[in-house]
Order: structure tokens, then C-alpha cells, then sequence
């Protein structure tokens, strides 16, 4: 509008040159970005009343998050592992419970009818006081996370979709403190993260309660229960009533609104049950949050920035909490930058994570993709979340023995590692708080195998090329958020992968042959890759290992096995 206005005025007066012209047209051109940039707006913008955002180097806005450099600590580590932990562990149903409980004929449904009650009767507030963490070790669970697996940082659930703060929270009732445990659970995570001398990272998910929990105001279509609305219309004032039997309700002077945030219109397609996915970054037709709600989780994030002091924020979101509609996730992110700055000497070590990210946001952010990764070497340090089973404790993945394996997870962790990535690895608890013993042997084997490896892991940086073979050679693509990781854990003994520091080259095939040789074409005699001569080739754990270099390939010649997993080979540079 600016320039439009500027130039008519010009071409009236008909006596400028062309090259005054010219120089006025890029003058106008780069004001009107100037104030494009420094005067973003938002539909609904956070307010900080309660909880102000912390001043320092950055504010919320793209330019400025995108001076961000990534902490050399994140891009040594490599490798963390996530307690993804809360109530929705109550029932072992698996991920996403809270929402499909209220979904009739859905196996979660189903299962929460025939052993918990009716949704309209008994909903996702009643599993609350269920969840008792009676057997919760926060310490020995981190020292055995970080001594006996290898992690070199460590994840905790601060809240999920299902709005539940497993903190002593300030701006939500419905919390650990107040319900269930009765503890602050990320007080003890906090603590046990802090005495191991790892990391510490709280993931937060509730930003998307709003939508995500639409389903509970719905009702069964068939049966006796026919139109019975389920418990997702609940006020505050409900809770006085008394029960047929004339006790008091449990959570009499709670406000289920706090909770299941529902006191809105319903998104577009709401009994659609795949459209929250088509609406996640807020379009589609999703209902908009209000300021309120906005502003609340703002809040709550704060609160737990303020009071853990996390090295790292995780969110479950399309680039930013509520972006673009609100400002919040900028502010969020601005506040954890420069609240680390304040806190480590003026110098930001924070990493803030976000998902689906176009490529000027990763020089803001650190990518996240899920269960996946690219095909390629990354320029910047990224990260994988994966799981080795569902992300909540589910118990038929447990009796059909579907989590990964040892070998899965180190085959999964190597490849992300050669191109630029780290691994976050979600090792389910059971509502207890304790893994199952299939998740003990996994972690044990695989740690084992860490325990030998781990300097071909830690502290490494991508090679030339991250790879070769028939895997590192196909277009392999992201889903979304990331959905490929079935594409890498078919890898056999022909796929290889590099990385390296500055005195070794490492290489790992990502299993081992059957006829004890690998070959490397990367490393062939001549190759521009590697021009030195290879002196000694040592196998991590055994010693060294015969070789020979041609034109084709090096040929490494192994022993047996001394692992289910994978060998690794060390070459001096």
C-alpha cells in the first residue's frame, strides 16, 4: 500500500527519470518489508499479565530467533531417553486414550465401557485419581537411563493433549499435586535429571486439549445409552450435585471445564475422527482458542520454564504452539532463550524443539520429526522422537511382543546420527511408574551394546557422506511429521553408515554378514572420499581386523558375532 500510493503520486507528476524511478521503487519495496517484519500481528495475541516474558537478546520474531545457534552440549549428546508418562497409562489402552474413550465402537472405547463405566458416567476426569505413581523412582530410573542405556540427556512429560499438569501448578487445578500421585512429578524428575548430571527436558502437549478433546461432548448412537452426552459438557456447578446415592462428587469444587476445555463451538467436521489432523496448525476449520485459553497455557509453560530451569522444551505442534494464529509459541521460546542466557552467563544453551518447520524456521528452532527421519545429511543439528512401543504404556503391544528390539533402536539411532541428528527415545512406564521387564532387556541389550560403541556415537559429527547401500541410496520421504521409520529398520548387514571425529573415521554396517565381510565402496583404493592410506582397522570391542583395499571396495574381514546388534569399525584419519 505504501509503495502503490508512493508510486501513483510519481506517475502523476510524470518527471521523474527512469532511474530515479527505479531507485525509489526498491526504497519503498524494502520499507514495506521492514514494517511487514518488525509489525507481524496476531489474531489472538498472548497476554503476559501473569507470567511476563523474559527480556535479553531475543524477542518473538523471526529475525531475531533466527540468530539462534544450537548448543555444542545437544550436538554432542546424540542420544536421550523420555519418560512419556502420565495418567493416560492408567488404563495401558496406549496413546491418544483420553480422546478415543469418547469414541463409540472404538477399541479404547470399548475397553473403557466394560472396565471403568460409561463415558458419560465415568470420562477421562475419573481416571485422574487412578493414576498413584505408588512405585514412582525417579532417581534410580534416571541413573539407570543414563549408566546402563547410554542417555546423555532426559525427557520428562510435563503435560499431554489430555490438559493434566504433572506439576504443583499455578494456573491448572487439575494437576499431580492435587490429584492422583498427589506429587509433583516433575520436581522429582527435575532433581533425579539434575543429581545424574543430565539434561533436563519437558515436553508440552496441552496447547491442543482445546480440539483434541471435542469427542467428549458427543453421545453413543446406538444402544441403551443412546444421547446420553458424555461427561465433556460438565461445569463446575455440576459438581455440587450430589450422586444417586446421595455422597458428594469426588471432584466437587473442580471445574471439568479446566480440564476438557470445551465451553466453545465445535470444530468443522468434529465427529470426523481424522480431521484434528487435517486441522492441527490451526486451519481446516479448527475452532480458534480464546485469549484466555491461550494465555493460560502461556502461562503454565512459563511457570514450569521458571521453576525447572529445563535445558530443553519439546512441543507436539505444527512449528509453534498455537502459531500462526497466536503469538504465543514465539513468546514461549523467546522467554526460554533468554531466560538460559540469563542463567548461563549471558549464553543461551536452551534448545527449543518444533515440528514441520519450513527452512528458515530451522535456524530458529531444532527440527523434530517423529518416528522418522530425512535421507540426507542435515546442515543443522536435528532430532528424532521415537518410541519403542506406543507412546503410553499400552499392554497388547506388550503381550504380542511388539516393541522394538535392541538391534531396532541401534540400528534407528546410528542412521539418524550420521546425518546430523539425535535420537529421543520413549521407553513407556506402566501408571505405576515402573517399565515391564520386555522393556528392561531391550534397554539392557541395547545398552550393553552402547557401553563398547558409544565413542562412535557421542561426540561425533557427520562424514562426507552419511552412507551407502540400497536404503541410503532411495528417495525416501517424510510423512508429515515424519512417519518413515519402517523404511530404516529393514537395513541388513549391505547398509553402511559413517561418522566421525576429528582423529577417526567410524563405520558401521547395520548388521552383521553372514559371511563375515563388509565392504565399504566409499573406501575403495583411490576414492577421492578417503585418499590416505588405511594402516589398521580396529573392531569396537574386539581389536583389530583384517582388511584389504581395492579399486571396488574395502573388505573388512569379522569374526564371530559378539553381539545381537551391529559391528563398528574405527579408522584412524
Amino acid at each position: 500500500m505504501i509503495f502503490f500510493l508512493i508510486f501513483a503520486k510519481q506517475s502523476t507528476n510524470n518527471k521523474l527519470t527512469n532511474k530515479t524511478m527505479k531507485k525509489t521503487f526498491l526504497l519503498t519495496t524494502l520499507l514495506a518489508a521492514a514494517l511487514a517484519t518488525n509489525a507481524q500481528t496476531y489474531q489472538i495475541p498472548v497476554l503476559e499479565n501473569d507470567e511476563p516474558m523474559a527480556t535479553g537478546p531475543f524477542t518473538p520474531d523471526w529475525a531475531s530467533l533466527r540468530t539462534y545457534q544450537v548448543p555444542d552440549w545437544f550436538r554432542d549428546a546424540k542420544f536421550g531417553i523420555w519418560a512419556h508418562w502420565g495418567p493416560q497409562c492408567v488404563e495401558g489402552s496406549g496413546d491418544w486414550m483420553a480422546r478415543e474413550l469418547y469414541m463409540e465402537g472404538n477399541g479404547k472405547y470399548n475397553y473403557h465401557r466394560e472396565h471403568y463405566g460409561h463415558p458419560s458416567e465415568f470420562g477421562f476426569k475419573d481416571i485422574l485419581p487412578l493414576f498413584k505413581a505408588e512405585n514412582w523412582t525417579p532417581e534410580q530410573l534416571v541413573k539407570f537411563y543414563k549408566e546402563e542405556c547410554g542417555a546423555q540427556y532426559f525427557f520428562a512429560l510435563g503435560n499431554h493433549h489430555d490438559n493434566f499438569d504433572l506439576w504443583d501448578s499455578k494456573y491448572q487445578e487439575w494437576n499431580s499435586q492435587n490429584i492422583g500421585p498427589h506429587k509433583d512429578i516433575l520436581d522429582g524428575w527435575a532433581k533425579a535429571a539434575r543429581k545424574a548430571g543430565l539434561p533436563f527436558g519437558i515436553s508440552f502437549h496441552s496447547d491442543h486439549a482445546w480440539t483434541w478433546y471435542e469427542p467428549s461432548r458427543r453421545f453413543d448412537l446406538k444402544g441403551e445409552k443412546r444421547g446420553v452426552k458424555y461427561d465433556g459438557w460438565l461445569t463446575k456447578e455440576d459438581g455440587y450435585k450430589k450422586n444417586a446415592d446421595g455422597t458428594d462428587k469426588w471432584w466437587k469444587g473442580l471445574d471439568p471445564q479446566k480440564l476438557y476445555a470445551q465451553d466453545h463451538d465445535f470444530s468443522e467436521n468434529t465427529w470426523d475422527n481424522g480431521a484434528i489432523h487435517r486441522q492441527w496448525g490451526w486451519g481446516g476449520g479448527a475452532c480458534l482458542p480464546t485469549q484466555e485459553y491461550v494465555t493460560n497455557f502461556y502461562n503454565r509453560t512459563l511457570d514450569a520454564i521458571n521453576r525447572y530451569n529445563p535445558d530443553l522444551i519439546y512441543f507436539d505442534v505444527t512449528v509453534l504452539p498455537f502459531y500462526p494464529v497466536s503469538d504465543a509459541g514465539m513468546k514461549i521460546t523467546a522467554h526460554m532463550y533468554n531466560h538460559s542466557a540469563a542463567t548461563h552467563k549471558g549464553k543461551n544453551q536452551a534448545v527449543v524443539f518444533g515440528k514441520i518447520l519450513e527452512e528458515d524456521m530451522k535456524d530458529a528452532l531444532v527440527w523434530d520429526v517423529e518416528r522418522g527421519a530425512p535421507n540426507q545429511i542435515m546442515p543443522r543439528p536435528w532430532q528424532c522422537c521415537n518410541c519403542i512401543g506406543d507412546w503410553h504404556y499400552n499392554t497388547g503391544t506388550y503381550r504380542r511382543n511388539g516393541y522394538k528390539s535392541a538391534a531396532t533402536v541401534a540400528k534407528l539411532l546410528v542412521d539418524i546420527v550420521s546425518k546430523n541428528g539425535n535420537m529421543l527415545l520413549s521407553v513407556p512406564l506402566r501408571a505405576d511408574g515402573t517399565p515391564d521387564e520386555k522393556e528392561l532387556a531391550i534397554m539392557k541389550e541395547f545398552g550393553a551394546w552402547m557401553k563398547i560403541n558409544s565413542e562412535s556415537i557421542v561426540k561425533t559429527r557427520p562424514w562426507k557422506i552419511f552412507g551407502e547401500g540400497p536404503i541410503a541410496n532411495a528417495d525416501i520421504k517424510i510423512n508429515n511429521q515424519g512417519f518413515n521409520d519402517g523404511q530404516y529398520t529393514k537395513a541388513g548387514a549391505e547398509e553402511i553408515r559413517f561418522n566421525q571425529t576429528e582423529k577417526y573415521l567410524y563405520v558401521t554396517a547395520l548388521a552383521w554378514p553372514a559371511d563375515h565381510i563388509i565392504k565399504v565402496k566409499a573406501l575403495a583404493d583411490g576414492s577421492e572420499l578417503f585418499p590416505s592410506p588405511i594402516k589398521t582397522i580396529e573392531l569396537l570391542g574386539y581389536g583389530k581386523v583384517k582388511f584389504t583395499r581395492t579399486k571396488d571396495a574395502l573388505e573388512v574381514t569379522l569374526p564371530e558375532a559378539f553381539n545381537n546388534i551391529m559391528p563398528v569399525l574405527k579408522i584412524k584419519k
